[in-house]
């Protein structure tokens, strides 16, 4: 089977499922296609992503950058966005993946570990509330379909240690919900640095809220910042931040 990248594939096909269905699905060495899928894409990090690949590289932000990444604007909604940089020089491959597989396993983004599972998120206009849909993602190459246990689409996002990305995807949608509803389009520079600061430098942020650096914030006792090394708590502390320097108390 050939597995060289080819943009003549035909575009993959959605299939909806259901939380009750079950499919089969397993990828590994012994799937002819093997890392085929880890190649010739665009890979979006949401910071808690980021987070979790710095953390387990060990690189503070400004090298995990340099090294691994590239920032830009979103041409929806104007934040900055980081994504893998998937060299030519390689192949157009992630730059994480080797023949063995995966290099960063434990720590892979969200989407990797969802895959072929793809999940969206629609708002009831009646009363707001937030309902789940999903679709297996069927591409010409993936021959990794009918292996492995039968199981429902909440055994394989749990299975895949999934759910916290999750939830930490749904906390940042519903930022960008209301920077589109309120602020649409580019940020002023200044506010696009908050952004950057609150989503991936968190080690920046740390030192920028103890001294009292932060937009509606005076120098902050340390009983009421997140404890220094939990990084996540900090993740999630600057998003409420970021809401409140952006928008005020708007909901």
């Amino acid at each position: 089977m050939n597995t060289e990248p080819n943009s003549l594939e035909p575009e993959p096909e959605l299939v909806a499922l259901s939380p009750q269905e079950r499919f089969q699905f397993s990828c590994g060495p012994g799937i002819s296609c093997f890392n085929h899928c880890c190649q010739d894409l665009i890979q979006a990090l949401t910071p808690y992503n980021v987070l979790g690949l710095r953390r387990h590289l060990k690189l503070a932000w400004p090298h995990f950058l340099e090294q691994h990444a590239v920032l830009y604007a979103g041409p929806d909604t104007g934040l900055p966005v980081v994504s893998l940089r998937f060299a030519p020089s390689r192949g157009r491959r992630c730059p994480f993946v080797t023949p063995q597989g995966c290099s960063v396993y434990s720590a892979r983004p969200t989407s990797c570990r969802l895959y072929p599972v793809a999940r969206a998120l629609q708002r009831s206009r009646q009363d707001g509330r937030l309902s789940e849909h999903f679709a297996l993602v069927k591409e010409a190459h993936c021959r990794g379909f009918g292996h492995g246990p039968a199981m429902t689409v909440h055994e394989w996002i749990d299975g895949q240690g999934a759910r916290e990305g999750l939830e930490a995807s749904d906390r940042l949608m519903e930022l960008i919900a209301l920077k589109n509803r309120l602020r649409p389009g580019r940020l002023a520079p200044e506010e696009e640095q908050w952004v950057v600061m609150a989503f991936y430098d968190l080690e920046l942020l740390k030192q920028e809220a103890a001294a009292g650096r932060l937009k509606g914030l005076a120098a902050q006792p340390p009983s009421s910042l997140p404890d220094a090394g939990d990084d996540y708590a900090w993740l999630n502390w600057g998003l409420a931040w970021l809401q409140r320097a952006l928008f005020g108390e708007a909901r």
